[in-house]
């Protein structure tokens, strides 16, 4: 079945931490500050079975989030408000935790110590979110 998002809608059975088409279940944290933009990371997330387990729309809570633990990934729009992420960022790489970098700009404008980091450019489409959680896996 395909989905509004141009997507195989998938089925889960059993318990949340199945695996979804050979891919490890995440739990994420979203870190973005556009309510409407989260919700739909957070939609297409939930249709690929993976588990989103906070959203922070402030640095003030996306600290308060990282602090408290429970995920397994962070996907970080790279400005919250005119604050850009980065200090966040290195918090949640020097945690070990898995990090995705979402924006509107091109990747070049990053800073070049997250040159290997994913990157998820907006307006989100479905075929992009899955590529990128595929190569997390």
């Amino acid at each position: 079945m395909v989905d509004a998002f141009g997507s195989r809608r998938r089925t889960m059975t059993g318990a949340a931490t199945a695996l979804v088409h050979d891919q490890r279940v995440r739990h994420v944290l979203i870190v973005e500050d556009e309510v409407l933009i989260a919700m739909v990371l957070e939609d297409m997330l939930d249709i690929m079975g993976h588990v989103v387990v906070g959203t922070a729309a402030t640095f003030a809570d996306a600290e308060a989030a990282i602090a408290a633990g429970g995920f397994d990934l962070v996907v970080a729009d790279v400005n919250l408000g005119a604050e850009p992420i980065y200090p966040l960022a290195d918090r949640v790489r020097d945690a070990g935790i898995a990090l995705v970098l979402a924006t509107g700009s091109h990747r070049d404008t990053l800073p070049a110590r997250f040159a290997d980091v994913p990157v998820l450019e907006k307006p989100y489409m479905m075929p992009a979110v899955e590529a990128i959680f595929e190569k997390l896996s």
